[in-house]
Formats: C-alpha cells, sequence, structure tokens
C-alpha cells in the first residue's frame, strides 16, 4: 500500500516552524518601526526647530539656506559611501552609530556656549545629514533579509506609515514645543528620540549589511517580470561590492543590474526636484491665502496628505497580505504621475474642500511610489541593494537640493502654480517615459516566451505532451 495522503510529521513541523519564524521576525520589525517613527518624530521636529534656531541666533535668512545646503550635502556625500560600508559592516552596526551620533551631535548643540553656536550648528548639520541618510539606506537594503522576500511590500509600508505618523506629529508639534518650553528642551527631546531608536536597535537582532549573502534573491511575486534579471551580474562582481576602493562603479552596475533600474533612479531624482517646488511654494500660496495666519494652510495641507499617504499604507498592506505581491515598478510610474498631477492641482486656486480631496490623492499617490520604489530596488541582489540605494539617496539629495536653488529664484519672478507646474511637468515627462520603457520590456519578455512555447510545441521535436500523443 503507497503512503497516505495528507502532510507528513516532518513537513508539519517545518511549515509550524517557518510561521513561528515569520511571526517573531515581524514582531522583531515592528518593534524596530516602532523606534524609527520615534526617531523620525524627532527629525522632524528638529527640522523646524533647527531653522528657527538658526535663524534668530544669526537673524539672517540666508543662514537658513547654508544650514539646509550642509545637511543635504552631508546627505549626498553619505549616500555615496554607505553601499561599501554595508559590505564591510552589519546593517546592525550602522543604523545604531547613526542614531548614536545624531544623538551625541544634539549634546554638542546643547551644552556648547555662545561663542561656539554657529561651528555647534554647522556640525549638526553635517551629522544630521550624513547619519540620516545612513540609517534609511541600511534599513531600506536590509528589509528583505529582515523580514523574508514575500513580506517586503508589508514592511516597507508599515515603515512608511511609521514615518508619515512622525512626520505629522513632528510638524504639528513642533511650534508648540519650541513656544512652550524653549529650544533646549526640545533639543533634549530630540537627542532622547535618538536614543530610543538607538536602544530599540541595539536590542534587536537585525539581519543585512557585509553583503548580506551575496545570492540573488528571489521571485517574491512581483508584477514584473524583470525583477530578478542582474543576478549574474551580482556573482561578477561580488567581490567589487566588498571593495571600497571601487564602490562608484559597483553602484552603477547596481543600476545595470535590471532592465530600466537607472531610469527608475533617475526619475526619483526628477520627483525629488518636483517634491522641492511644491515644499518651498507652499508658505508662499498660503499667504496669499490668509496673509494674517499663513501657517493654517499649511499645516491643514500636510495633515491632510499625510492621511492620505497612511490610508494607502492600509491598503497596500491588505493587498499584499491577500495576493503575497507587491505594486511593483508601474505602481511606481502611475504613482508619480498622479502625485506630480494632484501637487499642480494644489495651486491652481480651487475651493478649500477640492484642494483638500487634492491633498489626499497626492499623499495617496506617493505613499504608493515610495512602497513600489523601495520593493523595486529590494529585488537587487544584496551585494548590489546597498550601493542602489546609497546612489538612490544621493541622486534625491542632489534634486531636491537643486530644485531648492532654483526654485527660490523662481519664485521672486513666477507664481507659485507656474513653478510647481513645470518643476512637476518635468516629473511627468520622465515618468511617461519610464512607463514606456517598462512596458516595452513586458512585451518583449512575452514575445520571447510566446516563441520559447512555439519552439518547445514544434510536432518534429517529439516534446510534446504525453496527454497530446496518447489517443488510444
Amino acid at each position: 500500500m503507497g503512503s497516505a495522503d495528507g502532510p507528513k510529521a516532518d513537513e508539519t513541523d517545518g511549515n509550524n516552524r517557518k510561521a513561528r519564524d515569520t511571526a517573531v521576525s515581524e514582531r522583531r520589525f515592528r518593534f524596530l518601526v516602532a523606534g524609527y517613527a520615534v526617531s523620525s518624530y524627532g527629525t522632524f521636529l528638529n527640522m523646524v526647530a533647527l531653522n528657527l534656531f538658526v535663524y534668530e541666533t544669526t537673524g539672517r535668512a540666508l543662514a537658513m539656506g547654508l544650514f539646509m545646503a550642509v545637511r543635504l550635502a552631508s546627505g549626498f556625500v553619505a549616500g555615496l559611501v554607505v553601499g561599501g560600508l554595508l559590505a564591510r559592516f552589519s546593517a546592525k552596526s550602522i543604523m545604531l552609530w547613526a542614531n548614536v551620533g545624531q544623538g551625541a551631535v544634539m549634546l554638542v548643540l546643547i551644552l556648547a556656549p555662545d561663542g561656539m553656536l554657529t561651528g555647534a550648528l554647522m556640525a549638526v548639520s553635517v551629522v544630521i545629514g550624513a547619519c540620516g541618510t545612513l540609517f534609511m539606506v541600511a534599513l531600506r537594503s536590509s528589509i528583505p533579509e529582515m523580514v523574508g522576500e514575500d513580506r517586503r511590500a508589508w514592511a516597507n509600508s508599515l515603515s512608511i506609515t511609521g514615518r508619515s505618523l512622525a512626520m505629522v506629529a513632528g510638524f504639528a508639534s513642533a511650534g508648540v514645543v519650541v513656544s512652550l518650553v524653549g529650544y533646549t528642551a526640545a533639543f533634549l527631546v530630540d537627542m532622547a528620540t535618538f536614543v530610543a531608536c538607538a536602544v530599540t536597535v541595539a536590542l534587536l537582532p537585525i539581519a543585512g549589511g557585509k553583503g548580506a549573502g551575496g545570492s540573488a534573491p528571489k521571485g517574491s511575486g512581483d508584477s514584473e517580470g524583470s525583477e530578478n534579471s542582474g543576478g549574474s551580474v551580482a556573482g561578477k562582481d561580488a567581490s567589487a561590492a566588498k571593495s571600497g576602493r571601487r564602490w562608484r562603479p559597483v553602484a552603477f552596475i547596481a543600476l545595470a543590474a535590471a532592465p530600466g533600474m537607472g531610469l527608475m533612479v533617475a526619475l526619483r531624482g526628477v520627483d525629488a526636484f518636483g517634491s522641492s517646488s511644491h515644499n518651498a511654494a507652499l508658505p508662499i500660496y498660503s499667504t496669499s491665502l490668509d496673509a494674517s495666519n499663513p501657517a493654517v494652510f499649511v499645516s491643514a495641507f500636510w495633515c491632510v496628505w499625510a492621511l492620505g499617504n497612511i490610508g494607502a499604507q492600509q491598503v497596500i498592506q491588505r493587498y499584499a497580505q491577500r495576493t503575497g505581491r507587491s505594486v511593483g515598478a508601474l505602481g511606481f510610474g502611475y504613482g508619480t504621475v498622479v502625485m506630480s498631477a494632484a501637487f499642480i492641482a494644489a495651486f491652481a486656486g480651487f475651493p478649500l474642500a477640492v484642494t483638500a480631496v487634492i491633498a489626499l490623492i497626492a499623499g495617496a499617490a506617493d505613499g504608493l511610489t515610495e512602497v513600489a520604489y523601495t520593493s523595486h530596488l529590494q529585488t537587487l541582489p544584496a551585494t548590489l541593494r546597498g550601493h542602489a540605494f546609497g546612489l538612490s539617496a544621493t541622486f534625491e539629495n542632489l534634486g531636491f537640493g537643486v530644485g531648492m536653488i532654483l526654485v527660490a529664484a523662481a519664485l521672486d519672478r513666477f507664481s507659485p502654480l507656474a513653478v510647481v507646474g513645470w518643476s512637476h511637468g518635468a516629473a511627468i515627462v520622465v515618468a511617461v517615459v519610464f512607463l514606456l520603457r517598462v512596458a516595452g520590456v513586458r512585451r518583449a519578455e512575452r514575445t520571447g516566451l510566446r516563441k520559447e512555447e512555439a519552439v518547445e510545441g514544434r510536432p518534429d521535436r517529439g516534446d510534446r505532451d504525453g496527454a497530446e500523443v496518447s489517443r488510444g
């Protein structure tokens, strides 16, 4: 007699063990996201408090611009080197010391005497900019090792939700904290958030970094069939990824590892350029609506935007749980088009109720693009993933920094609608090119697959299905 149908005992134990491991890894990742959200609150709190402090200390708006420029430049440089760091050190150590560094530099600012405040502020801008990029790249590039390939979309969505909530809380409370308890107390709160995140990272076992295995990730059910291409590239360049002197070619090899990856990162940089326009134009547009209280519209806009972003994350998480798939590269392209169009419409002078709906759509599309983009880059082999995320961060900082300079100059001569229109319009044009590229790759793959099936089914090859030959 043959063996009875149904799973064997060792198979059942294996499935149960896998389910337990998955539950444990997800619980640990939730704790990590909680710590990340706390530190993100500190980041957005100090973004407001530090800018106000710089202006109050120096009395010059130019100093605020210089402070932001140094912060972006530090993030730019950190993006170039983080891939090499991840090839040498664990993701856990990078995330830990990134938070320790930010907490320490805030303490330096708190204790700095009046004569050294300018130097302390420059040190803060350098460390906050660099360490923020290091932490972000280490976290995103290590998610597949932390939670598994099939849960990366869920993990990305969860981390973005935590960051969005922190952004709303940080921006909303910054003015209250500074006005009620002063700058020193605000900086102490900021330092405490980084310490809390550092403790969370120190207590958790976090995978990733040090090359993170070196094998190409297996398919995760993403909608783009081309995502897993490039595994052979990883094999050839694994040693290059571990060599600090060759970080630059490895970073660009990472972008060539899958069709359209380089264009995708370029689109991300152009999108960051567009983001600089609405960030700079919002206060001006809000002042034109209500000169006596311009902060109301800005705060309300970002709160509604965050609601849309968080709502999109909930939908994406449920979609990933139900289907086991992520939204893919097409979701990133379409999301960028919708988001850019919504930000342009937000400055078109519609009634406030309509503008609120537009802000909601912009937030939802922004959330979709963030998850799709991060999930797509995570399909790269582990030896190339950190370099790709680092180069991506460099492009984003470059796009946002250049955008802030050009947009600030343009807003002196043109309306907010015109400036936001051409900035986000550029993102729409590149997004359309990207979508055409992805559609062309998928069409070529389907054509190649049909040709293979036609060859395999040729009668003279004798490789037909047994069901076809046995007619009785």
